[in-house]
């Protein structure tokens, strides 16, 4: 079966405006991604610009071949400057609406605007760096994993080669004067066309939905407080590196927070747990789980650090925090005591790990608080001895007890 072409293209103008309502509906009921508004109004320019072509000799040039294919390079400037806000950028609708503007300017030259094969050459030009600026936004915005990201990033640089190809057919091949003639480089063109909104729809529609789940994961993830792990998401996470790594596990406890609390109030208490996270996770090493395991308390798995190495960055941290001087209240000192454990084996338990570590912590507690302690079972309880390499405290002992304030 052989389909004519004005049948192709009205196809495409119904496939493409429908997938345009269908980005403006999803948009509807997510505001907050602009994205989708633009990816629909993208969509329902290029089905005007589908139409136009189709009608191409029942209405005048200058609206078949002029204002058609300014829209049509528009939509695809639409789509990338969608692709931008989706990934936290300026739309820059000027530049989007830029290239459609040059073709007009173009065809205003009288040789070029008889010239087919330079016509295809323009339009092929500007689809194809649309596309393909759209395929680079995307791969820059990589950090984020989303699964359909790439899928997107293939889809737009295909495109893109798609209509890059078309720069040297236009001189080589053969191109009919009139979409009226059944042609295969127009049919395939209009089933491409097709193809494309189709699974753009479905890979934009999906890296939408995967962000919205994921940020809900995060949001379930995260103290609020705080903005770093809870308690939750910091065992799993612990579990999973310890099942691969043997790891070093510290324990924070502020000292003498509920006083904070009492004295200044709990706005104040809060900010001071916020702050105690916004100094101390810069200094922690890349890779290291950390997270609230609850009040004030906080723990850091730090993955393939043994003991030594573990309280050196605990001892940063601890520094960092006497250091540090709330803006509006500078006489409010605050103080961290910090337990060590470490497991040399890979697969180790983080409920023993806790234990040691909390045994260590409430031994810096008793010794005076704002220290660092390592756990250590061959060591006497409450004996203190200085590490000669790094100059802290190491202590030991195992026992059960109700830890003092």
């Amino acid at each position: 079966m052989r389909l004519d072409l004005p049948t192709l293209f009205l196809m495409t103008v119904a496939v493409t405006f429908m997938v345009g309502v269908l980005f403006l509906l999803s948009w509807s009921q997510t505001r907050r991604e602009r994205a989708l508004a633009v990816w629909g109004i993208a969509h329902i320019v290029g089905s005007v610009a589908s139409l136009m072509l189709a009608l191409r000799g029942q209405i005048p040039d200058s609206l078949s071949i002029g204002l058609a294919n300014a829209m049509m390079i528009g939509g695809y400037g639409l789509i990338w400057s969608g692709v931008r806000a989706f990934e936290g950028r300026s739309l820059r609708l000027g530049w989007a609406v830029g290239g459609g503007a040059l073709w007009i300017a173009a065809c205003l030259i009288p040789p070029f605007f008889e010239s087919l094969a330079a016509r295809v050459s323009l339009a092929s030009t500007l689809a194809g760096l649309y596309c393909a600026s759209g395929a680079l936004t995307i791969w820059q915005g990589r950090d984020e994993p989303l699964v359909s990201r790439y899928p997107a990033l293939v889809l737009l640089a295909t495109y893109a080669g798609l209509y890059w190809i078309r720069l040297p057919l236009a001189f080589t091949l053969p191109i009919p004067a009139s979409v009226a003639i059944a042609s295969p480089w127009f049919a395939i063109l209009c089933f491409a066309g097709t193809l494309f909104s189709v699974a753009i729809a479905f890979v934009f529609m999906a890296l939408t939905k995967e962000r919205a789940e994921r940020e809900q994961r995060l949001a379930a993830e995260t103290d609020s407080l705080t903005g770093i792990a809870n308690r939750r998401a910091l065992v799993a996470g612990a579990e999973r590196h310890l099942a691969v790594a043997p790891a070093a596990l510290l324990l924070f406890d502020l000292d003498h927070f509920k006083a904070v609390n009492d004295r200044y109030g709990h706005s104040v208490g809060d900010a001071v747990l916020a702050a105690f996270c916004h100094v101390a996770d810069p200094l922690l090493p890349p890779g290291a789980v950390f997270g609230r395991m609850g009040g004030e308390e906080f723990a850091c798995l730090l993955p393939r650090l043994d003991e030594r190495a573990a309280m050196r960055v605990a001892e940063d941290v601890r520094a960092a925090i006497a250091r540090f001087a709330h803006p509006d209240y500078p006489e409010l000192a605050i103080r961290v005591s910090v337990g060590v454990a470490a497991e040399s084996q890979i697969g180790g338990s983080l409920d023993y790990l806790l234990r040691r570590a909390d045994d260590a912590l409430y031994q810096a507690k008793h010794a005076g608080r704002d220290r660092v302690v390592a756990a250590g079972e061959d060591r006497l309880p409450f004996a203190e001895a200085a590490d000669p390499s790094t100059g802290l405290r190491v202590n030991a002992g195992r026992r059960s007890r109700t830890r003092s304030p």
